[in-house]
């Protein structure tokens, strides 16, 4: 006896008597030919196709191994162009030229007074994808802030949104994405809708946050790390650190005015035009800037001399996701920055200054744009990281540190 699920249907075998009588009249069995006999199994069950299958087999019955017919090929390119330019009105609204035009912040640091203070209520939201919320946690990690200014990490939902994880026995002093540490609340929206009147604007990163008060103390990026770096000294580790002394404001002021629009904002304008003439001129900005800085970088350790300042800080954020994000995603491909030496070395330079490195989450930021960014990846296909970019390789020598001697404080000429 068989086992049941081994049981097949099948032809029973002939009887000797009924083979003679098939043959009978001398006939000969007809030879080479074989008939084919279905087996099915009693025990399974029928499965659906899967979708990937299901949509072959409509294409090759529609057109079979030639290409979609061009009516459809222009009718999709149509409709997807159209839905592109709807998602990225959303994304990132554009001027009339179809130039990329960046918000302001609403809540800037007029609201609060930059007098040290020995006492804070203040609370750090940030993204890691984020290069402007980058800014504030070097700033706070440079100045030895992390007890004074607790933080909470939000990471980008499918929607693009900032989000919270409810992630138990995360460890509370990671930069990785975690709980809302101050509110206990899901997204970022939720947060900014506690301040007295609600709010319908954009909810984006950094937001400095005053738990006492559950009102939005400021969420641009350059004022909170103005703050950061003299407004709380008082409860700084590392008071001692001044990121923009009186003597180098000038310089500080100018450099920012060059690498904001050209560099920091820069690549977005290439990522996000929306127009050819519109990335064309971003991207012959944006390299013209960094061919100037490279050959600036030649004679100077930092752009403002011999000491770091908050420029520097500001052009690291976007030196160090440039390889890995902006030369493929935004389309910033004349250049490679390993093609750059001065600009290369100098970003390993920063890189290797103590607690820099730790707030450079990799994984994360390739998540960020190349999962999120759906009008400028729909597949959401993260590709490998370049290794010019790898830890391993950002702690090689730079031997900038030999400049500082002989640098001195230059003119800046564009």
């Amino acid at each position: 006896m068989q086992c049941p699920t081994s049981l097949l249907i099948s032809n029973p075998p002939i009887p000797p008597s009924a083979k003679r009588s098939v043959h009978s009249n001398s006939e000969q069995p007809i030879r080479g030919r074989r008939r084919f006999i279905p087996r099915f199994s009693l025990n399974q069950t029928p499965q659906p196709p899967e979708p990937s299958s299901l949509i072959s087999s409509i294409t090759k019955l529609l057109w079979g191994p030639s290409l979609p017919p061009g009516l459809l090929i222009s009718t999709v390119r149509t409709a997807w162009h159209s839905t592109w330019r709807i998602m990225m009105s959303q994304l990132a609204p554009s001027d009339a030229s179809g130039g990329y035009s960046r918000p302001p912040s609403r809540f800037r640091a007029n609201q609060f007074s930059r007098q040290n203070s020995t006492s804070s209520n203040l609370h750090l939201y940030v993204g890691l994808p984020c290069p402007w919320a980058h800014r504030t946690l070097i700033v706070r990690a440079l100045k030895g802030l992390e007890e004074a200014v607790p933080v909470s990490v939000a990471a980008p939902g499918t929607d693009g949104s900032w989000e919270f994880k409810d992630i138990r026995g995360a460890d509370g002093d990671t930069l990785d994405p975690g709980p809302d540490k101050a509110n206990g609340l899901r997204t970022l929206k939720e947060v900014y809708n506690l301040k007295k009147g609600g709010y319908d604007g954009r909810s984006t990163v950094p937001l400095l946050w005053n738990v006492e008060s559950k009102e939005v103390v400021c969420n641009e990026s350059y004022d909170i790390i103005e703050l950061f770096n003299s407004g709380l000294n008082g409860l700084a580790r590392n008071p001692g650190l001044d990121l923009s002394p009186p003597s180098l404001k000038g310089k500080i002021e100018e450099w920012n005015r060059i690498i904001y629009p050209n560099v920091n904002n820069g690549v977005y304008r290439c990522g996000f035009a929306q127009s050819q003439e519109a990335y064309d001129a971003a991207v012959k900005e944006l390299f013209n800037t960094l061919d100037m800085v490279d050959d600036h970088l030649g004679g100077f350790r930092y752009l403002c001399g011999d000491e770091l300042t908050l420029a520097d800080v500001c052009l690291f954020t976007t030196l160090i996701r440039f390889d890995v994000v902006y030369n493929g995603l935004f389309k910033c491909t004349k250049k490679k920055l390993i093609e750059y030496p001065n600009l290369h070395a100098y970003m390993r330079d920063i890189y290797q200054i103590p607690n820099v490195a730790e707030t450079c989450n990799f994984g994360a930021i390739m998540d960020g744009y190349y999962k999120i960014l759906f009008p400028l990846n729909p597949g959401s296909i993260r590709p490998v990281m370049p290794s010019a970019s790898e830890h391993q390789v950002l702690c090689t020598t730079h031997n900038r540190d030999s400049m500082s001697s002989r640098s001195k404080c230059p003119e800046i000429f564009v």
